[in-house]
């Protein structure tokens, strides 16, 4: 299987399609409201690793404001790739000057900001063609992306934001199933690029289950070119990973590791198929 970042305008290999249009509003919604609950020693509390409530906030609001440049205004101007430098360095590096930037910024403003640059961003992506062709993904292992991706992408780290936040306050992660069912179905359109250096006979099927009202089924299958998620299913599959919903978006996002996850499992089939299929990741990492 090939390790290659696909370039070209095929991509029913990842499956349906996903619209997650008209969830940005409400996640908007939903967002300010948790910002506008926090109280002064919220805003220090460590969401992620390094990165404090205030700093996670910061950092929508930079991907806010580069959404609304590149793709609705054209602008094209910006940081650039030091010499030697990867896709992901460059990326935590932009972040990081972006949220050192704001960190002379109030939260009251910061959050007065992000209420006006997310609602823009909201009603950009309700407007959006999801046929078009957009950023490219390099977790699915595709470039450029059709807009239906990208633009659930894009709201699948919108909503693992909120939950960061939620969680470095106590809070669980929230149950909206319908959220939390388009940010399933758009992490496991990574399960191709996953498998894409595990080589097995064409028609070999992976499929990953996950529990729940927002769960599911994704069956993938190994092709001549690639593994794909468009393939129908042909009987019994060589491995299943089912997981509850809660692992899933967590391994996903790398939030716990694929061993944690492997052994979150209950696995059938092939133990070497499943660990590879934990090894999934749905973000830049």
């Amino acid at each position: 299987m090939s390790s290659q970042f696909t370039e070209g305008p095929g991509s029913a290999w990842l499956g349906p399609p996903i619209d997650a249009r008209p969830l940005f509003a409400p996640e908007h919604a939903a967002l300010m409201a948790t910002l506008r609950g926090l109280d002064a020693g919220a805003w220090r509390a460590e969401a992620v690793p390094g990165w404090s409530v205030r700093d996670v906030a910061a950092h929508v609001l930079g991907d806010c404001y580069g959404r609304l440049a590149r793709d609705r205004d054209g602008h094209r101007e910006g940081p650039g790739f030091s010499e030697g430098e990867t896709l992901e360095g460059f990326i935590h590096r932009i972040n990081q000057e972006w949220v050192d930037a704001w960190a002379r910024v109030s939260p009251a403003a910061l959050v007065d900001t992000l209420e006006v640059i997310g609602g823009q961003v909201a009603r950009l992506f309700e407007g959006a063609d999801l046929d078009s062709p957009a950023l490219g993904v390099s977790w699915a292992g595709v470039d450029p992306a059709p807009m239906w991706l990208d633009c659930a992408r894009e709201f699948t780290e919108l909503w693992t934001h909120r939950q960061q936040i939620r969680h470095a306050m106590g809070q669980g992660t929230d149950p909206d199933a319908k959220a939390l069912a388009v940010v399933l179905d758009t992490f496991l359109r990574a399960l191709p690029h996953t498998l894409r250096e595990v080589a097995a006979p064409v028609g070999t099927q992976v499929q990953v289950r996950v529990d729940g009202p927002a769960g599911g089924a994704w069956t993938a299958t190994a092709t001549d070119t690639r593994w794909s998620l468009a393939e129908p299913e042909t009987g019994r599959p060589a491995a299943v990973v089912q997981w509850d919903a809660e692992t899933a978006w967590q391994v996903c996002v790398r939030g716990i590791a694929p061993t944690t996850a492997l052994a979150r499992a209950r696995v059938e089939g092939d133990r070497d198929l499943a660990a590879a299929v934990c090894r999934i990741v749905s973000v830049v990492h």
